[in-house]
């Protein structure tokens, strides 16, 4: 699975120059997160008259015909194996898909009474462009929200030690054939979501100040802290 990741970049304007947006579009609340975490706040990358454009989003899906989010933190994860299947999923993946950015992924180890997170993210730094879905719904009369979820796959030759899951990573070449709405290849999409090349990843030790939400500083990232 995945439940939490990083966005640690300082400066809005590389991170839209990365992204493919104007810099206007990084919200000016923007700042690094170390420990984003499911129900929380975050942002999507989706195609609109072939230009990309930045959306805040709230992590787990909400369908848009959903009288509440009680099953929000149920959604925070799509098996890419079951997304044109799924009732819950089925319409985003047709017609919503979404690109979630972030510079790496925790995954744990160890006893649950020492619970040991590691941080997997590229060796040299840079995103990490997972697809995903999105959903917008209304909270309330007139006041919509929109929602994601991030797309698992089965875990290259590196995860597979830690987790039999793992994000799905979009390659640069593959992601606007997947943001684009019109695409009819709904095969030739799902096909996109194979596991990562092994060495496009590292995984390196974090600190256990991930093991709590509540801490969202540069000293999760251990020794790697930027």
């Amino acid at each position: 699975m995945c439940g939490r990741i990083t966005m640690t970049e300082k400066n809005s304007q590389v991170l839209a120059e990365e992204l493919g947006v104007p810099p206007s579009a990084v919200p000016a609340s923007y700042k690094p997160r170390y420990n984003l975490a499911p129900m929380q706040e975050h942002f999507i990358v989706r195609l609109r008259r072939e230009e990309r454009e930045l959306l805040v989003a709230r992590w787990g899906l909400v369908n848009r015909w959903a009288k509440d989010n009680r099953d929000a933190a149920k959604r925070i994860n799509a098996r890419a194996e079951t997304i044109d299947t799924s009732g819950v999923f089925r319409d985003a993946f047709k017609l919503r898909r979404c690109v979630v950015p972030c510079d790496g992924y925790y995954e744990w180890t160890g006893p649950k009474t020492a619970r040991q997170p590691l941080w997997f993210h590229r060796p040299y730094g840079g995103l990490l462009l997972l697809a995903g879905l999105y959903e917008s719904w209304q909270r309330e009369p007139g006041l919509w929200e929109t929602t994601f979820t991030v797309i698992t796959t089965g875990a290259n030759q590196l995860a597979a030690a830690i987790h039999d899951r793992m994000p799905a990573i979009l390659l640069p070449d593959n992601v606007d054939a997947w943001l684009d709405e019109r695409n009819p290849d709904l095969a030739g999409l799902k096909r996109l979501l194979a596991p990562a090349p092994a060495e496009l990843l590292v995984a390196t030790p974090a600190s256990p100040l991930v093991n709590n939400v509540a801490n969202d500083s540069a000293e999760c990232l251990g020794d790697h802290a930027r």
